[in-house]
């Protein structure tokens, strides 16, 4: 799922296997990308023979019972997620996880952790897809300037958005620049498929940044790609200038008009990104 060239394969809301009942599917194989995230395969979904036929930038939800070490009380703990293959693949996903270790509130571990060190291939967990998980559609963002700001596991949601504007011969007039925030050079999530594609695809892809807020000045070496601290105006005004794009805007939880019609900037990280970008 994190290699290999951009593909459309797009299916209208509305058709997603998964529905708004919760449904429950079996993890069929868990692959480390990096030390403390993995790219996890579910299947097999309740028709074989057919895609997830999840809609462009939708999310699903994951949910899993926890019983409190101190009263025995059993909780749910739900998730959203943004599978990172496509639907040109039958009976099965795959999502892209990061374990942000036992729960806690401020990173809403316990999920994660349960599905990327606690859970056994074979185990089953609940799935469902709900309507207010539907954002913004392709063709809608089709011949668009588009500005990505990316911040961990926020990276999903625009894999899928990148499949469908690469991999679209007639979107020619697409134009994505990207600035993606993470920790250190280790914790930048499928970094590959998306340097690979920005280098591939250079008149649609314009620039990748990597923006690492806790590593060292010049750590990395020989990277023109990567700036340190954490993604702010500057950085945004930057990338804007290169497809002649106005970078202001009000945002929503993945994705924000500017006052050029002809610009859309897509949003999607950790709540600290949010109110520092979006207020």
């Amino acid at each position: 799922a994190l290699s290999g060239l951009p593909v459309k394969a797009l299916v209208p809301p509305g058709v997603c296997q998964l529905t708004d009942d919760w449904t429950s599917v079996p993890l069929l194989e868990r692959i480390n990308v990096t030390s403390n995230s993995h790219v996890l395969r579910f299947g097999p979904l309740p028709d074989k023979s057919t895609p997830l036929n999840l809609s462009t930038c939708a999310c699903i939800l994951a949910k899993t019972d926890k019983k409190s070490k101190d009263d025995g009380e059993v909780t749910s703990v739900i998730r959203p997620y943004t599978p990172v293959s496509t639907n040109n693949l039958n009976g099965y996903f795959d999502l892209l996880v990061k374990d942000y270790g036992p729960s806690n509130a401020e990173t809403g571990g316990g999920l994660s952790n349960h599905l990327c060190s606690t859970m056994n291939v074979g185990d089953t967990i609940d799935f469902k897809h709900i309507k207010f998980n539907i954002k913004i559609q392709y063709p809608e963002f089709a011949s668009k300037k588009i500005i990505m700001l990316v911040g961990g596991t926020g990276i999903t949601p625009m894999i899928q958005a990148l499949h469908a504007i690469l991999g679209d011969d007639d979107s020619a007039n697409n134009e994505v620049v990207m600035l993606y925030g993470s920790r250190t050079e280790d914790d930048i999530l499928g970094r590959s498929l998306v340097d690979s594609w920005a280098k591939q695809y250079p008149k649609k892809f314009k620039s990748i940044v990597h923006v690492l807020s806790d590593e060292k000045e010049s750590a990395v070496k020989n990277d023109n790609n990567v700036r340190y601290g954490y993604i702010n105006q500057k950085l945004i005004e930057e990338s804007a200038s290169l497809i002649n794009a106005s970078p202001t805007t009000t945002c929503t939880d993945s994705a924000a008009d500017s006052n050029n019609e002809d610009v859309i900037i897509f949003v999607c990280g950790p709540p600290p990104m949010y109110n520092a970008l979006c207020g």
